[in-house]
């Protein structure tokens, strides 16, 4: 993929436009940590996205002996469609509305702002079920591997990206075991480097064929696998 943004882009030409090359989240995390072993014991924090960027993101921070965080980001709905966003909000209250989306949409100023409201509410209770009252990492001084389950869009990550910003993270890594390339186009020049070993193409795409199982992780289980990881740590 041709670069001029100063983006660093490493990918594994085997799984180029493959489909089916993750057994599960965990199997990929274990694919990225590989990749990423330069960051191993060094001033880095991985920032996973719930839900399923946790149990990728749990497992790169285990292989590569880091710490684990969470950045609640969530996409603003459509009152009809829970899977199809037309915004985002992220944990310090960042919103970003995909105007070009919007624009092909029939809301009203209320609804968006009812969307808004919504999206809101599930940022600050999941901040305090994930995070409870912890402070935010001291972000200047390491660098951030920001870690999801896949890449679609892209809008979702970049208000993650921004709050990231805004918290004072001057580098950030972004690991994803699969995105399509235009997506990833949109992300070049936000983040220092992208580690993505399943990159693909073509006019469908969807993060769950990157998967052999795959499904939707609840609240719960998000819980306890940094509860795991947070007693593992404690052991070692």
């Amino acid at each position: 993929m041709s670069n001029k943004t100063g983006t660093r882009i490493f990918e594994l030409q085997k799984f180029r436009d493959q489909v089916h090359v993750f057994r599960d989240r965990a199997f990929a995390g274990k694919v990225l940590a590989d990749m990423l072993k330069e960051f191993r014991n060094r001033n880095a924090i991985v920032m996973a996205i719930p839900a399923g960027g946790v149990a990728v993101g749990a497992v790169i921070a285990k292989e590569l002996n880091l710490p684990l965080d969470v950045a609640v980001v969530s996409k603003i709905t459509l009152p009809w469609n829970s899977e199809a966003g037309y915004g985002a909000v992220a944990f310090d209250g960042t919103v970003k509305l995909n105007q070009e989306f919007l624009s092909h949409l029939n809301l009203n100023e209320k609804e968006i702002q009812q969307g808004i409201e919504k999206t809101t509410q599930k940022i600050n209770r999941r901040v305090k079920m994930f995070r409870g009252n912890r402070p935010l990492p001291n972000f200047s001084q390491n660098t951030i591997i920001l870690a999801d389950d896949g890449l679609a869009s892209g809008f979702t990550l970049l208000v993650a990206i921004e709050a990231l910003r805004k918290a004072g993270c001057q580098h950030i890594i972004l690991a994803v075991p699969t995105a399509h390339q235009e997506s990833i186009r949109r992300i070049m020049g936000k983040v220092e480097a992208i580690y993505c070993p399943n990159l693909r193409g073509g006019l469908s795409f969807a993060v769950a064929d990157a998967y052999e199982h795959w499904r939707d992780l609840d609240e719960e289980e998000v819980k306890k696998i940094l509860a795991d990881f947070n007693a593992d740590s404690k052991k070692d």
